[in-house]
């Protein structure tokens, strides 16, 4: 791995560890407000509960994605985030908001791609061809 994709990997992993983890606060303490938030899920037609299972959820996830090996479960996790970010993004597109709901979602789903794409080698599933 160079140089330069270990600083792309590491940059976009704490921005997306540090932007879920915040998030999953958000979802956790049910704040009102915020990205995420109990009227941001209320607006988008969820149940409030939903909010705990997302907030642990990324939190595990958060926890996966930085600790060395697991592999597997890595790949779980980063599909995790590629499903909740994708959802919200679809989910706000149906429900008429604009590029400023949008946008946080949007921003989580490059950072969970780019971090995945830019993962060291012992960081990635090896599939073995029998």
């Amino acid at each position: 791995m160079t140089k330069r994709n270990k600083i792309i990997y590491w940059v976009a992993t704490i921005w997306l560890a540090l932007g879920m983890i915040s998030t999953g606060i958000v979802q956790l303490l049910k704040m009102k407000e915020g990205q995420g938030g109990a009227d941001s899920i209320a607006h988008l037609g969820y149940p409030v509960y939903l909010l705990t299972i997302l907030g642990v959820w990324k939190f595990l996830g958060v926890v996966t994605v930085l600790i060395p090996k697991l592999p597997l479960i890595k790949e779980w996790a980063y599909a995790g985030f590629f499903f909740v970010m994708t959802g919200a993004i679809f989910s706000h597109l149906a429900s008429g908001d604009g590029v400023k709901e949008i946008f946080p979602s949007l921003l989580l789903l490059v950072l969970t791609i780019v971090s995945w794409y830019f993962r060291p080698a012992d960081r990635k599933l090896i599939s073995v061809n029998p």
